[in-house]
């Protein structure tokens, strides 16, 4: 796949170095610009898509977008809006955007929307990708492994999310599974946040008669300090006990087809991709939702 080179322009300088590491990890090439002015200066450096915050110091948004479409203007520029800024949208639209995002802004939708930009500015006609093409890498999940408590998978899921950005900008939301792994390295399982909340709830509610729970229920008495006192009585406890062992596979050479019509029949929102015989990667009913979209917009 060909690597896209993304120009992003913002004033501030931690948001940009961020903003750099995350775009990298998403496979781009990424120029920084501290200022209008000197991403007119890194145009000279061919980006394929400009990333464009609208306020800035000096030289604005809608400024600098300007500038750029005067000298480039064949050259697609995504800007980053205020919340609820439509006047803001449709002036950056008017001027020759192609896209705005508002803030903040999830970093999976940023990189959906970046490679609509290069693929639009390419005039590169869309190829319906397979099921490794839409993936999303086991390296981009934390892992754990099979003998871990539920103590042990919250701390390597918030080790895992220090990294993380969230401004008014952008939000880098990671991933909340956690992926359950044997000795081999192959994928024993999926530790979701609904497997924890369900591990929470007493034993008598999940029981075919539940004697008490009807009664129960509804005693404010009863139920007060109990989603605490469960949580401590479970942060020691096998992470196999309750992770969702039962993780539908598909082939990384399956057609999407093929992808939503298992994730629709089986019911399952998402399913461990396999090369062979090895686990690359887990697909989800959102990377379906992102491709319908584009399929959408490009018509």
């Amino acid at each position: 796949m060909v690597k896209i080179k993304v120009l992003m322009v913002d004033d501030e300088e931690r948001f940009r170095t961020t903003t750099a590491k995350i775009l990298a990890r998403k496979g781009f090439d990424t120029i920084l610009a501290a200022s209008g002015e000197e991403a007119l200066e890194k145009l000279a450096e061919k980006p394929d898509v400009v990333i464009l915050d609208v306020k800035m110091g000096g030289l604005d948004g809608h400024e600098t977008l300007k500038l750029i479409k005067d000298k480039l203007p064949e050259l697609p520029v995504i800007m980053l809006t205020g919340h609820g800024d439509m006047p803001g949208a449709k002036k950056a639209l008017d001027t020759g955007a192609f896209d705005y995002l508002a803030k903040p802004c999830d970093v999976d939708l940023l990189s959906t929307k970046i490679q609509d930009a290069f693929e639009y500015a390419t005039k590169a006609p869309y190829v319906e990708k397979l099921a490794k093409g839409i993936m999303i890498p086991l390296s981009e999940y934390t892992q754990i492994p099979l003998n871990s408590t539920v103590r042990d998978a919250i701390k390597a899921l918030e080790e895992s999310m220090r990294h993380l950005l969230a401004t008014d900008r952008l939000m880098d939301t990671g991933h909340r599974s956690v992926v359950v792994v044997n000795p081999d390295n192959t994928v024993a399982g999926l530790l979701s946040p609904l497997d924890l909340v369900d591990a929470i709830r007493p034993g008598y509610l999940s029981a075919p008669k539940p004697s008490m729970a009807d009664s129960l229920q509804y005693s404010t008495m009863f139920w007060q300090g109990l989603f605490s006192s469960r949580v401590k009585e479970i942060m020691g406890n096998p992470v196999r006990d309750i992770m969702s062992e039962s993780i539908p596979t598909i082939q990384a050479d399956a057609n999407l087809m093929d992808v939503a019509n298992t994730m629709v029949t089986l019911p399952a929102r998402r399913m461990l991709v396999k090369e062979g015989n090895k686990d690359v990667g887990i697909v989800r009913e959102q990377e379906l939702f992102y491709e319908i979209a584009k399929i959408i917009s490009s018509s």
